[in-house]
């Protein structure tokens, strides 16, 4: 497989990891958008969004758990973050491998652009 992600969860090309379960792997992003911008991926190879199944729930739950936890420890959940997925190329999705962006450590704006 060709993907970017699963090269990185394959320790075939290198990152950043802070944080690794059975399931998932966190890395600092290579071009980050916010003081802390952390890349969360699943393990499990699924390509946008509209793949999830429902066999997947849980995982994605796993997800969003993690970036919290990563929030809290790295001491801006109170303050507040940013959780970003996106898909396809109109959402901004360039890797085709699900992931969260999770980023702290400055104040956000809204609508996103």
């Amino acid at each position: 497989m060709d993907c970017l992600f699963c090269k990185i969860i394959e320790r075939e090309i290198p990152a950043e990891i802070v944080f690794e379960d059975d399931e998932v792997l966190a890395f600092n992003d290579i071009n980050p958008q916010a003081p802390t911008h952390i890349v969360i991926v699943p393990k499990q190879h699924i390509a946008t969004l509209n793949d999830i199944e429902e066999r997947d729930l849980a995982l994605i739950g796993r997800l969003q758990y993690t970036a919290a936890a990563l929030a809290a420890e790295k001491g801006f959940a109170e303050e507040g973050y940013r959780v970003v997925m996106n898909c396809n190329e109109q959402g901004g999705q360039t890797v085709y491998h699900i992931h969260m962006h999770l980023m702290g450590g400055r104040r956000f704006i809204w609508p996103a652009g």
